[in-house]
């Protein structure tokens, strides 16, 4: 059993990098991959556990590095999963720093917006949600919950922060072949997440998946707690189509979605631990070209 999805307290997870790794451990994971919105401040920490584990009992655990990068596109959204990268790699973290100051902005603006519908709500108060200087949209869930002004997080989306609704804005996106760019960049393997996400009907995201993979895609994620069967069929099939690895995760993010678990998402997940020996060759070929 292998995740390769999954977030950290330097993003919007409640759990550190080590905590994560000894949850992996604890659960009998082969593998796992951190996968930080935007960031990567926490690899250090998560390989090091990692590198730990991997001397210890089990020496096949591996630890990943890894990001998840939100890229422009409509009508949907669009993230880009970018595995084995080079922490720190100066051409990756210059854009990862550029996203990330335009989350700020957009936080701030987020919370003026709120602030105008009568929701009495400081910076402060979101950001004590925030594990790091990190803040999200689900920081401010959790502020709202906290105040009484919803009665879950859910509903913190569904009434103000989720796309279109009252106190929604937009960020600084960079476009998905840019994405890419910077993850092959760093030498990683850039794989789409979620692709329903996109919200594209089937030979939409096929035109887009094969456009994805001319600009340098190498796996598509076809494994994860919401596709339905119907949806991992038609995502392993493009995966198949455009020579993309299969990959997937659960999207754990700890107590921020306690219905999802690591490695077995709503119970059901299971990521084939050939997907990493599929990454590691396809990161060795990568390499023998450049």
């Amino acid at each position: 059993m292998i995740d390769l999805h999954v977030h950290s307290t330097f993003s919007d997870g409640t759990l550190t990098p080590t905590a994560l790794v000894a949850k992996a451990r604890a659960m009998g994971l082969r593998a796992l991959a951190l996968t930080d919105h935007d960031c990567t401040a926490g690899l250090p920490e998560f390989l090091d556990a990692a590198a730990s584990a991997g001397r210890g009992a089990d020496p096949r655990f591996t630890g990943i590095a890894g990001v998840e990068i939100s890229a422009e596109v409509s009508p949907g959204t669009l993230h880009m999963l970018g595995y084995h990268i080079e922490p720190g790699h100066p051409g990756l973290e210059d854009v990862l720093r550029r996203i990330r100051e335009g989350r700020e902005s957009r936080n701030h603006q987020i919370l003026a917006k709120l602030n105008g519908l009568g929701i009495s709500l400081r910076w402060e108060e979101v950001a004590a949600f925030a594990g790091t200087d990190v803040v999200g949209r689900p920081h401010f869930a959790q502020a709202l919950l906290s105040k009484g002004y919803v009665a879950s997080r859910q509903e913190a989306f569904d009434r103000y922060l989720a796309k279109g609704k009252p106190a929604y804005t937009d960020r600084l996106r960079f476009s998905p072949a840019d994405s890419i760019a910077a993850i092959r960049g760093a030498g990683g393997l850039p794989v789409l997440a979620h692709p329903f996400t996109l919200k594209l009907e089937p030979a939409a995201l096929k035109s887009a998946v094969k456009e994805l993979a001319d600009a340098g895609l190498q796996g598509i994620e076809v494994y994860y707690p919401e596709h339905a069967p119907a949806q991992v069929r038609q995502y392993g099939e493009l995966a198949g189509a455009f020579g993309l690895v299969a990959t997937g995760g659960s999207d754990f993010h700890g107590g921020n979605n306690p219905a999802i678990e690591m490695g077995r998402g709503f119970g059901s997940l299971d990521v084939p631990d050939e997907v990493v020996d599929a990454l590691e060759r396809r990161r060795g070929a990568s390499a023998a070209r450049r």
